[in-house]
């Protein structure tokens, strides 16, 4: 077969004419987010709580990871209480899946939250592994969890 004036096999034609998959935006997917939490990450006072240094905080440590990703997978409902303030707000579980959970993590932990311990970036394996560790958590359950994985 002919392809841009040379002879190229027709599996490599094949290959270049499949579609890409581009990665989860995570920026546009915080886009919903900045509804309560704000462009900044400022969050409301006594509603929705700041996405700064808690949030790196817990990125750091292994149930603090598994906290993060309950909250956006589950939901959460407080009191929780977040650099010293309580919020009693309610964020309902959001609809992504693993990929678009990972890149909004990663999204708010480097260009969010950026004071704190360094960032390592979520995966969508380690968003599945988390996801399917949940059991009969509710909302209210991972609140409580806040304070148990070392939020500030």
């Amino acid at each position: 077969m002919k392809a841009f004036g040379f002879i190229v096999p027709a599996m490599a034609v094949a290959a270049l004419s499949l579609p890409a998959t581009a990665a989860p935006d995570g920026a546009a997917i915080y886009a919903r987010c900045a509804a309560c939490h704000t462009k900044t990450g400022a969050g409301l006072p006594g509603a929705f709580p700041p996405l700064s240094a808690d949030f790196r905080a817990l990125a750091a440590k292994p149930a603090g990871r598994r906290y993060l990703v309950l909250v956006l997978t589950r939901g959460i409902s407080g009191p929780i209480t977040v650099e010293g303030k309580s919020y009693r707000g309610v964020m309902p579980a959001q609809s992504l899946d693993d990929g678009a959970t990972a890149a909004v993590l990663n999204h708010v932990g480097t260009q969010i939250a950026k004071t704190g311990p360094a960032m390592k970036f979520f995966t969508d394996k380690e968003v599945a592994a988390h996801r399917a560790s949940v059991g009969a958590l509710s909302p209210a359950d991972i609140g409580k969890l806040h304070a148990e994985v070392g939020g500030r």
